[in-house]
């Protein structure tokens, strides 16, 4: 067999042009396939990211019991939500972890009333990761120390016919079921080209939503924001067993529409990746297929000096497989290459930030990833298809009778 190996890969340097050919194809075929890996990672972070941003963070902390409390109305305090925050600050994963006190309450003005959420975040801690404090359009965002103000979406002001300066009235159910009103002024309006959660969300100082509902030093969550979307898992098994007695649930629970976006998105463009290798396998195969007819009277002689049918077929099969170990490799490196670049200096989709609603969460640029998560699948498959692609040349190969083969022009 060493033989064989031997003799397979002094073909391949034999017949270099071809073989640069081929292994130029697989490299670029798998270098595109991580620069598409990459890409697709880049937007998953710049929209569903910014998506689990904008709706509260990819894990939320609750009291034990929160789940049973279906009214939209009703909330369980955290009892120490301090050790929450420091339990999730020493997970190298967190970007950042913030109290929220969060509860359905209505806004009120001369226009009518609307059903909200109203919100009291801790505004400092919040000010990188909520992409609300990153889209101030009029007045300003929210501090720890605002008391009687409110931060409110382009949506909701508008449908209110309110603008920074003018006072609405937030009613709430604080503790105890005791209903609280309070008129506030807008302090702020900012605008993620979302109506819909523009309309529902309004935010306030958490010290404001303490005394508001009654919950002194309180808060009924902690938002826990990663640095990077898919880490949800790994960070709730190391909170779950550092914090016992609380629920812990990712995005994925809260929020399952977006899992199942995220899941019908990555199923299709398995779909197409796939296409994509299966039109690479044709290439190489033509390739392949070309080299057996250059090569006629190479396997005549062959034949003429007595190696069997199977035995030049595994040769040719040897051939095709290190072809695809080669080009797996060079299209590692190209595609490393590739992203290393585009990372450092990202995409521009900016102009695309209105085509759809999704796309307004785009910041401006997409800064792909590596693409190596799927690298394995990925160069595992190149070698496979360009191993089978061997195999029907080196099935033309061994039928070729030496006589015949010899005298081919």
């Amino acid at each position: 067999m060493t033989l064989y190996f031997r003799l397979a890969w002094r073909n391949l340097w034999r017949h270099r042009r071809r073989t640069l050919i081929v292994v130029a194809a697989m490299a670029l075929g798998l270098g595109l396939m991580m620069f598409y890996d990459g890409l697709l990672d880049g937007f998953d972070q710049a929209i569903y990211g910014n998506a689990i941003k904008v709706l509260g963070g990819n894990i939320q902390v609750h009291a034990q019991g929160s789940r049973l409390n279906t009214s939209q109305t009703a909330f369980v305090p955290l009892s120490d939500d301090q050790a929450v925050i420091r339990a999730a600050q020493a997970i190298p994963q967190v970007e950042t972890a913030s109290r929220r006190i969060s509860i359905g309450g209505l806004a009120s003005s001369p226009e009518g009333a609307f059903a909200v959420n109203i919100i009291g975040i801790e505004p400092e801690t919040e000010l990188g990761a909520n992409l609300s404090s990153q889209h101030v359009v009029a007045g300003r965002y929210l501090t720890a120390d605002d008391g009687d103000v409110i931060f409110i979406g382009k949506g909701l002001a508008d449908a209110m016919g309110i603008q920074t300066g003018d006072r609405i009235t937030l009613s709430g159910q604080a503790a105890h079921a005791q209903m609280r009103k309070r008129t506030m002024t807008v302090i702020g309006i900012f605008d993620l080209d979302l109506p819909d959660f523009e309309k529902q969300n309004i935010y306030i100082s958490l010290q404001e939503a303490q005394d508001l509902y009654g919950l002194s030093g309180q808060s009924t969550e902690v938002c826990i924001y990663l640095n990077r979307l898919g880490d949800e898992a790994k960070v709730i098994t190391s909170l779950a067993s550092a914090l016992p007695g609380y629920e812990i649930d990712s995005y994925e629970t809260s929020y399952p529409e977006l899992k199942q976006t995220i899941g019908t998105k990555n199923r299709i463009m398995g779909i197409f990746s796939l296409i994509i290798l299966l039109i690479a396998g044709i290439g190489i195969l033509n390739l392949l297929l070309m080299a057996v007819y250059e090569r006629t009277r190479e396997i005549g002689l062959l034949g003429a000096l007595g190696l069997k049918p199977r035995q030049i077929s595994l040769l040719f099969i040897l051939e095709g497989t290190m072809m695809g170990l080669v080009g797996t490799a060079a299209g590692v490196v190209v595609g490393l290459l590739i992203n290393g670049v585009l990372m450092k200096v990202g995409l521009d989709f900016g102009a695309m930030s209105n085509a759809a609603s999704y796309m307004a969460l785009i910041s401006g640029r997409i800064y792909p990833t590596l693409g190596v998560d799927k690298l394995p699948w990925r160069a595992l498959t190149v070698a496979i298809v360009s191993a089978l692609a061997a195999f029907y040349p080196a099935y033309e190969a061994s039928r070729r009778e030496p006589a015949e083969a010899l005298h081919y022009v």
